[in-house]
């Protein structure tokens, strides 16, 4: 059989092509490994590439020979070995181009301007709004110079994750580096050297990503390290990776993505993929691990709204987690994702429910000093009106009622609350207001513990007063409460202050009565002195008790305080002053006057100003002058 007419052709062309492919083979020339054949001419690098095609047609072409030729003894054998030998160091060769490009062009991504959404590298247009006029990071197209100019694949500009508005991709790298990667790429896939490419691009690219990651802060801690730590510390980390998951999700991951769908899409099915896994699920890991560990970290009150902030952002996040790991190979990422934001989730639920338990058991028993607000009545209140801040959030994740006690359960340990009042109520309004009903049981339970029940009375007073300013200070929570609980707990306060009012007032305006100081019968018909000068001072004495001991109290806040002056005000003055109008006379005509009128009515009036002060005042009341 004759040998094919451009079988010299064909020898003649591997011979050239073997030439090349050995004058760059660093193990054989020093000048081959101090240089590189792609930061050289253009034209070098081109002619090398043209090399290996034809390296890679020789190689078919010996196979094709040694299959037709089987039974034949001939030198067959002896040309696949050698081009089996010129592939091998052709490929060493484009590995190591592969790699020296995709250092040369590597670096951290300027974290600190892509935290600012104002200022930012160049990016796709889709999104517009994180465009700057920056040449260096402007798209650039393949040198028309180039022998082998590759034709592109088309960047899937309409492929879900690209139409998500929040995900900025910016170039990681010129166009003319990614034409040459690709280009290698494909020539080495082509000669079965795939794992090799995937391997060499996924230890670069992860460095890169792993410089990003220390640039945003993002520390490598496993789970149990995070658990460790304590929470004023973890507060602090949980800020910073919101922000930098950001980062990391729409900018770092899916820039990476598009960089590999940029070199590989058309190399074949599913390489850009298996690249793109290569290079960031270790990265992706590490950052879910700090949200995983504190999704699940010991439960308290106090890391509420820390988690619901982390959910918050890794809800607005998972449409972007769902579009950047799209593929089947980072199933496990999605899944990752999913998890955490459900125990977040169900964290977030638990704590409510601790909280609940926490505020309805809580221990203390010393009373506050002068029946003012209750640490414990500022730190829930305040704790719910930020309940109220997550309304949105919160309402999605509290889908049932509280459990309660009712008038028909017989608990004493548990207060009543009967849901039919309720109506039409969000399970977290319920909440709210199981709560709010929780507290004012517990303080009741605290003011037994004053001796005296006017401060009692006063206690709860300033304690639902707060309760009810807290509320209208809140606009969200006060919507959730509902106006009508708003009036029940306004009547609730202003029951304690009648109630105040009752057990201290109406034993000194006892002493005010006419009862008991008249007499009758013979020469003596009229009024006792000494019944009326005794009534004097027990007045006095009562009086001054009552002015030195609730001066001590106090009233936090200044327009309930002074309500209450003008309502004990408008009770004891016009009391004292007509007492005084219908018996001073009696007393002044006798001896020693002034030691039993001591106070005029404005002497008095001065006096109830200083109740509820809350420090001690002189011995002796203000006396006017006589």
């Amino acid at each position: 059989m004759e040998p094919p007419e451009n079988s010299n052709k064909d020898s003649n062309g591997f011979e050239m092509a073997e030439k090349i492919i050995l004058r760059w083979d660093s193990t054989a020339s020093e000048d081959a490994r101090e240089r590189m054949i792609f930061e050289t001419d253009r034209q070098e690098a081109d002619l090398y590439l043209q090399a290996v095609d034809e390296i890679q047609r020789s190689l078919s072409n010996a196979s094709i020979s040694s299959s037709s030729n089987n039974n034949t003894v001939s030198t067959g054998g002896d040309d696949q070995s050698k081009v089996n030998t010129t592939i091998q160091i052709a490929m060493a060769r484009l590995e190591d181009e592969f790699r020296n490009i995709l250092l040369t062009h590597t670096s951290a991504l300027e974290t600190d301007s892509l935290f600012d959404p104002t200022s930012s590298a160049a990016s796709t247009p889709h999104a517009q709004e994180f465009e700057e006029d920056d040449n260096s990071l402007s798209h650039h197209s393949t040198s028309s110079n180039s022998l082998l100019n590759l034709q592109h694949c088309e960047s899937s500009d309409s492929s879900s994750y690209r139409s998500t508005s929040s995900i900025r991709e910016v170039d990681l790298m010129p166009a003319e580096a990614i034409a040459d990667l690709q280009a290698i790429a494909m020539r080495m896939i082509s000669s079965g050297y795939l794992r090799e490419c995937i391997q060499v691009y996924g230890s670069v690219r992860k460095s890169a990503v792993d410089s990003s990651f220390r640039k945003l802060g993002i520390e490598k801690l496993s789970i149990g390290d995070i658990q460790r730590l304590e929470w004023e510390a973890l507060e602090s980390k949980i800020r910073r990776w919101i922000r930098a998951a950001k980062v990391c999700i729409r900018i770092l991951f899916a820039s990476e993505k598009r960089l590999c769908e940029q070199i590989f899409e058309c190399v074949g099915t599913d390489i850009d993929d298996a690249c793109f896994m290569e290079t960031v699920k270790g990265p992706a890991i590490q950052l879910f691990n700090f949200a995983e560990a504190i999704s699940i970290s010991r439960r308290s009150p106090e890391k509420l709204f820390k988690i619901l902030d982390l959910h918050d952002a890794l809800m607005d996040l998972l449409p972007d987690i769902e579009a950047v790991f799209d593929s089947k190979s980072s199933d496990s990422i999605r899944v990752q994702a999913a998890e955490i934001l459900s125990r977040l989730a169900e964290a977030a639920r638990g704590i409510l429910s601790e909280f609940e338990n926490a505020v309805l058991r809580e221990p203390s028993r010393v009373p506050v000093p002068g029946g003012t607000i209750h640490p414990l009545t500022r730190y829930v209140m305040n704790y719910i009106s930020l309940i109220s801040d997550y309304k949105q959030t919160l309402i999605e994740l509290i889908m049932s009622k509280p459990s309660t006690g009712s008038r028909y359960s017989g608990d004493p340990s548990t207060p009543d609350m009967e849901f039919a009042e309720l109506e039409g109520k969000t399970p977290l309004a319920l909440h709210l207001i199981w709560i709010i009903v929780i507290l004012q049981f517990n303080l009741d339970g605290k003011s037994k513990h004053y001796r005296d029940a006017s401060l009692a009375h006063l206690f709860m007073m300033n304690n639902v007063h707060y309760i009810v300013q807290k509320v209208k200070g809140s606009p969200e929570l006060r919507e959730m409460i509902g106006d009508d609980y708003l009036r029940k707990l306004t009547g609730k306060f202003r029951q304690s202050a009648t109630s105040y009012q009752r057990a201290t007032w109406v034993n000194v305006l006892y002493c005010l009565r006419d009862e008991g100081l008249h007499v009758s019968g013979g020469f003596s018909s009229g009024v006792s002195k000494s019944a009326l000068r005794e009534r004097f001072k027990t007045f006095n004495a009562m009086f001054e008790d009552v002015h030195r001991t609730q001066a001590t109290w106090l009233i936090p806040d200044a327009q309930l305080r002074e309500e209450l002056r003008i309502s004990i005000s408008e009770k004891l003055l016009p009391a004292y002053r007509s007492f005084l109008g219908r018996f001073r006379s009696h007393i002044e005509s006798g001896k020693h006057p002034e030691n039993y009128i001591k106070y005029s009515v404005e002497d008095l009036e001065t006096a109830v100003l200083d109740f509820f002060e809350g420090y001690p005042v002189s011995q002796h009341l203000r006396r006017r002058s006589q």
